[in-house]
């Protein structure tokens, strides 16, 4: 009678309805306190090691923030509007013919926070007895320090101001190579937009350092308006350059922007800081890819915890689960109950590590990572001294869920060891 009733058949615990399903959960969630400690100790590594990754990844995300910030905002900005073809090219007469109605769509987006306007050559600068290939960009005084942090890494003199005329901004490397100092003179040599020769003779009103050694070898700024006369430019310039609240605007504003310039009379692109300077980019990623090496070593680490765990109560248990396959419990409905067990432990440590990790992230995002000695270097270089964290949507989830997937697939295999038994050989091992 006990066979015909399906007891036999279909143990409690075992059934394929919502009873049986809540009855499953129930036993995987007793078996999981069975040994407390044991599963407290588990717990806590897949917390430590959730919350480590929440924390890592939201640094990393802040410290490119910070590198990017400081790398665009010398020169380049957020992102570009230019003639088609002149990142490439960059020829004196791809231009931007009418930088006011550029100026307009700028200023009607809600994202863009400044704005500027730039114009560029490349020509000859001389002192009485040296010669150097440099960059000449033209800038507007006023707007420049809203898009830029130029005008703060002045180290000898002052910042152009409006009306100027023949005054200019060295890199502190040119000036040295020049050797020229604040008020002296020296030539500059190049071709305008008209393809006439360009010359003029200039006076160092400033040098400047921004600690990347390429560009303080070869950067030299003039007003805008003393450039446009030198260069022929006739007033139009070579990009018009914007910067945003963050790195994560800069999209939404290209979507708006490129429709809109493609209808111009001539029509115009937007590139982002990517395109660029795409050095920059490919270093970040590189530097991510680093530290995902390390991220991945970790979660083997906590990986192989959960697989040793679960050996263990695969052990300690096998008379039980003898004892459930005499009575015609499957190896299948075993399994699945050991992977519940393992997937229980997992997300509670992953939802503490992750509450851990978001807590420790945000107080860190409020006031910061001070490097002590190393902040007023930093700060030379437009780095802040200090680092903020920043945590995002995908630095809370990307470390769990990769624990969460990793650990599962290490659950499975001794789970899977289960499947060998037989219940005289699980008894008699027992």
């Amino acid at each position: 009678m006990l066979f015909r009733s399906g007891i036999h058949d279909r143990p409690p615990g075992f059934g394929i309805g919502g009873c049986g399903v809540t009855v499953h959960l129930k036993m995987a969630w007793r078996n999981v306190w069975r040994n407390r400690r044991r599963s407290l100790l588990t717990m806590a590594a897949i917390a430590f090691a959730c919350a480590l990754l929440v924390f890592m990844l939201s640094f990393h995300f802040g410290s490119y923030e910070a590198m990017i910030n400081a790398a665009v905002k010398v020169h380049t900005g957020y992102f570009q509007v230019q003639a088609p073809g002149y990142q490439e090219k960059r020829e004196i007469d791809q231009v931007v013919e009418h930088p006011g109605a550029v100026a307009e769509l700028l200023a009607a987006d809600p994202d863009v926070t400044a704005y500027t306007f730039r114009a560029s050559a490349f020509s000859l600068a001389s002192s009485d007895d040296r010669t150097y290939g440099v960059s000449v960009t033209g800038i507007d005084p006023s707007r420049e320090p809203g898009v830029s942090t130029i005008r703060t890494l002045v180290r000898e003199g002052a910042f152009l101001a409006g009306g100027d005329g023949p005054q200019a901004l060295l890199g502190s490397l040119l000036a040295r190579n020049l050797r020229v100092g604040l008020g002296d003179s020296w030539t500059l040599l190049g071709q305008g937009r008209d393809g006439v020769i360009a010359a003029t003779v200039a006076t160092v009103k400033g040098i400047f350092s921004s600690g990347q050694d390429d560009f303080d070898r070869s950067a030299l700024y003039l007003p805008l308006d003393y450039f446009q006369e030198v260069y022929d430019m006739r007033g139009a310039v070579h990009e018009v350059v914007g910067v945003c609240p963050s790195l994560w605007k800069v999209p939404q504003v290209m979507r708006r922007l490129a429709p809109a310039l493609e209808r111009q009379a001539e029509p115009l692109v937007v590139l982002d800081w990517k395109a660029i300077m795409p050095g920059l980019a490919q270093g970040i990623y590189l530097d991510l890819v680093s530290g995902l090496i390390f991220y991945l070593l970790l979660i083997v680490v906590v990986a192989f915890s959960i697989m040793n765990t679960f050996l263990m109560a695969i052990f300690e248990r096998t008379r039980e689960f003898g004892v459930l396959m005499a009575i015609g419990t499957t190896t299948g409905r075993l399994t699945r109950l050991l992977l519940t067990e393992s997937m229980m432990m997992t997300l509670m440590g992953t939802a503490a590590g992750m509450a851990l990790g978001a807590a420790v992230t945000l107080y860190f995002q409020a006031v910061g990572i001070d490097f002590g000695s190393a902040s007023e270097i930093l700060r030379q270089y437009g780095i802040p001294g200090r680092m903020h964290p920043v945590l995002t949507l995908p630095s809370l989830l990307i470390g769990p869920l990769l624990v969460c997937f990793i650990t599962f697939w290490a659950a499975l295999w001794p789970a899977l060891r289960v499947r060998r038994l037989t219940p005289v050989k699980a008894m008699g091992d027992a």
